[in-house]
C-alpha cells in the first residue's frame, strides 16, 4: 500500500478510534440496564438540544472574555478550539486537558500578550465554576437542607463554603487599589512568577472596566447551569415514567455538577454519576427514577457532543497534532509556566 494511502487510512481511523474509545468507556451492564427502559425520543432529543445549547454558550462566554481584552479572536476560532478542548477533557492525551490545550494554543496566537491570553482560559473556568456554586447554593438555601443525610449535608456545606470564599475573592478584586496592596506587591517580587502575577493583575483590572461584558458573561453562566438542569430533567422524563420534578432537578443537578467539577477524573467521570445516584435518593419527596441511569444518559449526550470535537480535530489535525506533541513533552504546570514566561521575554 502506498504511503499516501496509509496516511489517508490513518486520518480516517484516528477519529473513529477516538469515538470508539469514548463509547467503550461506558459500562456494558449499565447500558444493558438502560436499554430495558422504553425511551421517549422527543424528550431525549429536547434534552440533547438543551445540552448542546449550554456547551455552545460556554464557548461564546470564553469568546467574550477574550474580546474584552481587545485580543484579535474570531467566534469561529473559539468554537474550533473549544470543541477540541471539550474532546480532550474526555480522552486526556497524557497530561493535556482541554483548558491547557486552549491556553497554550491561544498564547501561541497572541505574541506579546500571552499572559492575558492564558488568563482568559482560566478566568472562563473560574467564572463557570463560581456561577455553578452560586446556582447550587441558591438551591440549597431555598430548599433548606433539613432531613438530608450526612453525605448530602457535607456536599451542601462544602458548596456553601466555596461560594462564600469565591464571593470574598471577587469582592477583594473589585476594591480600588487591590493590585497595589502589600500582599500583591510581595507577590510581584517573587522570582520568575512575579512578573506573570503582575500582568495577570493587569488583565483583571481591564475586566473591571468592561462591566457590560462581565454582566453578559455572568448572565450566560447562570443561564447555562439552569438550562443544564432542564436538560437532565428532560433526560429523566425520557427514560422514567416517574421521576423527580423540575424543581428537584434545580437542586440535584447543580450539586451533582459541583461534585463532578472536582479534579478527580477526566470530565468528572464517576463523581457526577455517584452524586446523581445519592441525590436522587435523598432530595425528591416522592421516589422515582434512578439517578445513576439519568447521569448515564447525560454522559452519552456529552460524548456525542464531544464527537463533534473529533471533526474539528480531523480538519485541523496537523496543527492540533503539533501542539499536542509540544505540550505533551512536559508536565502541565511546566507547560503553563512556559506559556506565561513567553510574555516576559517579549
Amino acid at each position: 500500500m502506498k504511503k499516501r494511502h496509509v496516511v489517508t487510512v490513518l486520518k480516517i481511523a484516528l477519529p473513529l478510534a477516538i469515538i470508539v474509545w469514548l463509547v467503550s468507556s461506558l459500562d456494558r451492564d449499565q447500558l444493558r440496564q438502560l436499554g430495558q427502559h422504553s425511551i421517549r425520543w422527543p424528550l431525549l432529543g429536547s434534552g440533547f438540544a438543551l445540552a448542546m445549547f449550554c456547551v455552545c454558550a460556554t464557548f461564546v462566554r470564553w469568546y467574550l472574555l477574550v474580546r474584552a481584552l481587545d485580543l484579535p479572536f474570531r467566534l469561529a476560532d473559539a468554537f474550533r478550539l473549544s470543541f477540541v478542548g471539550y474532546l480532550l477533557n474526555f480522552v486526556a492525551f497524557g497530561s493535556v486537558g482541554g483548558d491547557l490545550f486552549k491556553a497554550v494554543f491561544l498564547a501561541r496566537e497572541q505574541p506579546g500578550r500571552r499572559t492575558e491570553a492564558v488568563a482568559t482560559v482560566f478566568l472562563d473556568r473560574a467564572v463557570g465554576l463560581y456561577s455553578l456554586l452560586v446556582v447550587a447554593s441558591a438551591a440549597i438555601l431555598f430548599s433548606g437542607a433539613s432531613g438530608w443525610d450526612a453525605e448530602v449535608r457535607t456536599i451542601c456545606n462544602l458548596t456553601l463554603a466555596a461560594t462564600v470564599a469565591g464571593t470574598a475573592v471577587i469582592a477583594v478584586i473589585l476594591l480600588p487599589g487591590w493590585d497595589r496592596s502589600r500582599l500583591m506587591q510581595t507577590a510581584y517580587r517573587i522570582p520568575k512568577i512575579g512578573v506573570v502575577v503582575h500582568r495577570l493583575a493587569g488583565a483583571l483590572k481591564v475586566y473591571r472596566g468592561k462591566r457590560g461584558i462581565l454582566a453578559v458573561v455572568a448572565a450566560v453562566s447562570l443561564a447555562v447551569h439552569v438550562v443544564f438542569a432542564m436538560s437532565l430533567y428532560l433526560s429523566a422524563a425520557a427514560v422514567f415514567a416517574q421521576h423527580p420534578t423540575l424543581t428537584d432537578h434545580f437542586i440535584i443537578v447543580p450539586l451533582s455538577l459541583t461534585a463532578g467539577a472536582l479534579p478527580l477524573a477526566p470530565a468528572g467521570l464517576g463523581t457526577f454519576e455517584a452524586a446523581m445516584r445519592i441525590l436522587y435518593q435523598e432530595i425528591p419527596a416522592q421516589a422515582g427514577g434512578d439517578g445513576f441511569l439519568v447521569a448515564l444518559v447525560f454522559r452519552v449526550i456529552t460524548i456525542v457532543i464531544a464527537a463533534i470535537g473529533v471533526v474539528y480535530y480531523w480538519l485541523g489535525r496537523r496543527e492540533v497534532g503539533e501542539l499536542l506533541r509540544e505540550v505533551g513533552h512536559e508536565q502541565e504546570d511546566e507547560d503553563i509556566e512556559a506559556a506565561l514566561d513567553g510574555a516576559d521575554a517579549e
